[in-house]
């Protein structure tokens, strides 16, 4: 099984949305809280390119991008190939 982080941010609806597809798919995660100015967010905008946005979503440490990408690739049929594979 796929190694998955989010990063998200309290009150936030895309990242409730994506950890609710995430939770449907039956997919642990590791969450960290990551509000602006803290370290955890400048983890997230270091681990994804320079993204500011929450969710930032990793899989297997390879940045995913966030809420819209990960519906994306779960509506074009990859999702679920990349969450397979460990």
């Amino acid at each position: 099984m796929a190694k998955v982080e989010i990063y998200t941010t309290a009150f936030c609806p895309y990242c409730s949305r994506a950890k609710l597809l995430l939770g449907r798919k039956g997919i642990g995660f590791t969450e960290y809280d990551a509000p602006h100015g803290s370290q955890e967010r400048k983890d997230a905008i270091r681990r994804s390119g320079g993204r500011t946005t929450v969710p930032q979503i990793f899989i297997n440490d390879e940045a995913i991008g966030g809420c819209d990408d990960l519906f994306a690739l779960d509506r074009s049929g990859k999702l679920d190939p990349i969450l397979q594979a460990g």
